[in-house]
């Protein structure tokens, strides 16, 4: 493996009846010499159980990184039972099938709470969602919940929300996903994060690392290319070699610009 696998996010890589999209993340990693990808298991906007990847075993036995993101509709910490219970099951229905394609972890949102409530509900929803797996023998693959670009009411948007965060989840064994972009976003001062997030959670698990179309600040979600954005070029790479673990990129492009983006990354951090 290498010293800093660098993945891209490659989405389901398969077609709605299930099967191989154009060969699979295995081929896309090939086509832009990754070190790894990124993958749902699902449709990351619905509420749909994952089912047996027919790439499950190339997956699993391949050197490449492999991560597995959580759909973006889950949510444990609001206090919407119509939410927070079908998100739990489908968390754990993910994490298993995250298991049997050999991730490294699988990246949930921390979620947020509605703004009429306290966000201690949501930390102690979070809380108890390690807790009650914890009963079923824990998760198979770690949780890596990752920052959030907006919201007030965010469970891991600022750094104090992240810090009441680790104090409810810290001890189940927890990772943290660090998102430059969605840092940024936050108003975060991306020279010092990687040090202020140890600083809270003593680990960075796996970066995202995005530019962004926007101001610091801004509360915006909008990723772009690597050497196109407001986020000084620089800047990423020092956080790519501060944080010292995997990298997966989420930037706009296609096969050959995320190829570009993957040589000039492993040229910045040789």
């Amino acid at each position: 493996m290498a010293a800093h696998p660098i993945g891209v996010h490659v989405g389901p890589g398969l077609t709605e009846d299930n099967e191989l999209d154009a060969g699979g993340p295995l081929a896309r990693a090939a086509e832009m010499d990754a070190d790894g990808v990124q993958v749902f298991l699902a449709d990351p906007q619905g509420w749909t159980q994952p089912k047996p990847r027919p790439d499950a075993a190339d997956l699993l036995a391949s050197d490449l990184t492999v991560v597995v993101h959580a759909p973006y509709v889950l949510n444990v910490a609001t206090t919407n039972n119509r939410i927070r219970i079908p998100s739990r099951k489908l968390l754990a229905a993910h994490a298993k099938a995250a298991a049997a394609v050999g991730a490294l972890g699988m990246v949930v949102h921390g979620g947020h709470v509605l703004a009429k409530d306290d966000p201690a509900a949501g930390v102690d929803n979070w809380r108890k969602t390690f807790s009650r797996q914890a009963e079923d023998g824990g998760f198979p693959v770690p949780l890596l919940i990752e920052n959030t670009a907006a919201g007030g009411n965010a469970m891991a948007r600022d750094l104090d929300a992240l810090a009441r965060l680790w104090d409810a989840v810290g001890g189940f064994g927890a990772g943290f996903v660090l998102d430059t972009c969605h840092a940024w976003a936050a108003g975060w001062d991306l020279a010092t994060a990687v040090d202020d997030v140890r600083a809270i959670t003593g680990r960075v698990d796996l970066v995202h690392l995005n530019n962004s179309r926007d101001p610091q600040g801004s509360s915006r979600d909008r990723h772009a290319p690597l050497a196109e954005g407001e986020i000084p070029t620089e800047l990423l790479v020092e956080v790519a070699r501060a944080a010292d673990c995997p990298i997966v990129l989420e930037t706009p492009g296609d096969a050959a610009s995320h190829a570009e983006e993957i040589v000039l990354l492993r040229q910045a951090l040789a």
